[in-house]
């Protein structure tokens, strides 16, 4: 049978704690073995494979090329394989636990709220959360290693079901003490001579602002800093020398609280749309419901933080 020459979990779980701990002492301390049986399954790996998974840098091991395809393939499977554990044990006691992905500024600005009402509707249920970029969340929307997402952008696959949860806009905003906080309309080819602290290009955000601009021919801005928080950002604006384009949800509140200003530009605005994301498998799960009809009703409720 072709399947009894392929690799056990065990030397899956031995290459990924090997590169992801640094070596194969902490791989064993953490796998709870002898350095010696880390070493012999790492082995084995190789036999089945047929090539050198790992070679020796100094003192350091690192990945061959084929070791990083098969390093890929063994995180992925491993991850699935606790997935489909925490799945079936979900089964044995009754569907009362999702895992929820969200981006981060979803996570950092809307989360808590929503997790805390969530709690507090349905105490029955669990809800373990992450954040994490797009791509990652569509990726483990995919292979099922997430019951439910909430994202800044659609995910574009076939086992991916998609749905509108509201409407949000980047707002271009400034501190209390920078010279634009309080000024009319922007020409928009002002935008040019600003100087911004940007969320990191692998973020939502900051892929909506490129594509926008792109649109109307702006490229070059002066960005002095890139940076993975928007709390952080906020805080950098209160010193009066940079300007940022941020999710109006994470934001509004310190705009109508005078410690920001949102600078409008004439005919320049960056609308956009955030989702709700589930895999297909999932669409009759009872927690991953209960939250989705928990997200609409919070739409309409002026005490919980929700996008407008």
């Amino acid at each position: 049978m072709e399947y009894k020459d392929l690799p056990d979990v065990q030397g899956w779980a031995a290459l990924r704690a090997v590169v992801e701990k640094g070596g194969v002492s902490a791989a064993a301390e953490i796998l709870n073995i002898g350095q010696p049986a880390v070493t012999k399954r790492l082995r084995a790996l190789e036999n089945c494979y047929g090539l050198p998974l790992m070679e020796r840098n100094g003192n350091r091991l690192k990945l061959t090329e084929a070791g990083e395809k098969v390093y890929v393939l063994a995180v992925q499977t491993l991850d699935r394989q606790l997935a489909l554990r925490d799945e079936l044990q979900s089964l044995a006691r009754g569907e009362t636990s999702m895992r929820l992905e969200v981006t981060f500024s979803i996570g950092e600005h809307l989360l808590p709220d929503l997790l805390l009402q969530f709690a507090e509707q349905y105490p029955e249920f669990k809800v373990e959360s992450r954040m994490a970029y797009s791509r990652q969340i569509q990726a483990d929307l995919a292979m099922g290693l997430a019951n439910l997402a909430l994202l800044e952008y659609a995910p574009d696959h076939p086992d991916v079901l998609v749905q509108k949860w509201a409407d949000d806009e980047l707002w271009l905003v400034c501190g209390a003490r920078h010279p634009l906080f309080g000024s009319d309309m922007l020409p928009v080819d002002q935008l040019k001579e600003l100087s911004y602290v940007l969320r990191e290009r692998r973020s939502s955000p900051r892929v909506a602002l490129d594509e926008a601009l792109n649109h109307i021919g702006i490229t070059g801005l002066k960005i002095a800093m890139e940076v993975g928080s928007t709390d952080t950002i906020v805080e950098m604006l209160a010193r009066g020398k940079h300007v940022s384009f941020l999710p109006k949800f994470a934001v509004e509140d310190k705009v109508r609280e005078g410690d920001l200003y949102h600078i409008k530009v004439v005919g320049f605005r960056i609308m956009r749309t955030l989702w709700i994301a589930r895999n297909r498998s999932s669409l009759d799960h009872p927690v991953a419901e209960a939250f989705i009809q928990m997200l609409r009703h919070a739409l309409a409720q002026p005490g919980l933080k929700t996008p407008a």
